[in-house]
């Protein structure tokens, strides 16, 4: 029997989950909820129900949330009291102690819990992360990531750090298999909204690898790439394409004396490597189906999810306190 999957929130990610879940074998979309209606038409046949107790008496067996980042909590607790196993979109939850309720209500009910981080899901971190465990780049030395663009008008109730460099710190964490030990963070204020619109942050892993993130939707070209460094090499991600490329060390001895004598590294062979490229949306409901269904484990945890925004937070709070380092 497919799972049957209920959706709450229709908007510019619902209609795309919306989408994927009617496509995906295993599931059924049987219930849609958004008390503000269906902007984007894609209830189809199914009611568009008032709230996330209508969705749960329509006997869903599982849940995407797709709601504004301030209502994670009220549905995500609704949802795990009803026995519903859940996905709720990224970030877990409005704050670090809201999270920690959501995650411990799934882990004591016993049911899946899952947050949608789908830049996890990108052909491109799949590869690099499968390279960097069987060791291709020997020790991981530093992770860079740049998501920079033109503002998303679907926000409005976060800045950039929670609704965009919050993917930065889960990919990093995840690629790396670190938590944060550290962070210290600057922000700026410059298209006249409450929030911030600029972060640059700084950061060390328990591991012992070095971070930096380079983040805004004040850009008028969209880039979304991850470099990790290390003693062979470097690795390039971008999510944008599914695209990765190796950079090596260069093996090819050098007579000019004023390089030889530097004693770094070379530019070596560059390789982009081949890849299937999915579409990522498609394969984070099939890892939520999978854990569902118990033949699968490969999704964002809740209790992941919760450190990722313990970072996200101190990010704000050292940008608020002069970019002071804050320990994790």
């Amino acid at each position: 029997m497919p799972i049957r999957m209920g959706l709450i929130g229709l908007g510019a990610m619902g209609r795309h989950h919306a989408r994927v879940i009617r496509q995906t074998s295993g599931m059924e979309l049987v219930a849609v909820a958004d008390p503000g209606g269906d902007a984007y038409g894609v209830a189809g046949d199914l009611e568009v129900l008032p709230d996330v107790h209508a969705l749960i008496a329509a006997g869903i067996d599982a849940a995407m949330v797709a709601v504004p980042t301030v209502h994670h909590e009220e549905v995500g607790l609704a949802l795990a009291a009803a026995g519903v196993h859940t996905m709720i979109e990224k970030p877990i939850a409005h704050t670090v102690e809201a999270g920690e309720r959501v995650a411990t209500a799934f882990e004591e009910a016993g049911l899946v819990g899952a947050v949608g981080y789908v830049e996890r899901c990108n052909s491109a971190v799949l590869e690099l992360r499968k390279r960097l465990a069987a060791g291709e780049l020997g020790q991981v030395y530093q992770i860079q990531t740049r998501r920079q663009g033109p503002f998303p008008a679907r926000i409005s109730d976060v800045g950039v750090v929670k609704d965009l460099a919050t993917h930065d710190v889960d990919l990093t964490a995840f690629i790396a298999g670190s938590p944060y030990d550290q962070v210290a963070a600057q922000v700026t204020h410059r298209s006249g909204r409450e929030h911030e619109d600029m972060v640059l942050a700084i950061g060390r892993l328990a591991s012992g690898v070095i971070v930096n993130h380079v983040v805004n939707w004040l850009s008028p070209m969209k880039e979304r790439t991850t470099v990790v460094t290390g003693e062979r090499g470097a690795f390039v991600a971008d999510t944008m394409t599914g695209d990765l490329t190796f950079y090596a060390n260069g093996t090819v001895p050098t007579t000019w004396d004023r390089v030889a004598q530097f004693r770094g590294v070379t530019e070596g062979d560059v390789v982009r490597y081949a890849l299937p490229k999915r579409e990522p949306l498609a394969v984070e409901q099939e890892n939520f189906r999978d854990a569902v269904a118990g033949t699968g484990t490969d999704i964002v945890t809740m209790r992941e999810g919760v450190h990722t925004l313990t970072v996200i937070e101190a990010m704000l709070a050292s940008a608020h306190d002069g970019g002071r380092t804050i320990a994790l």
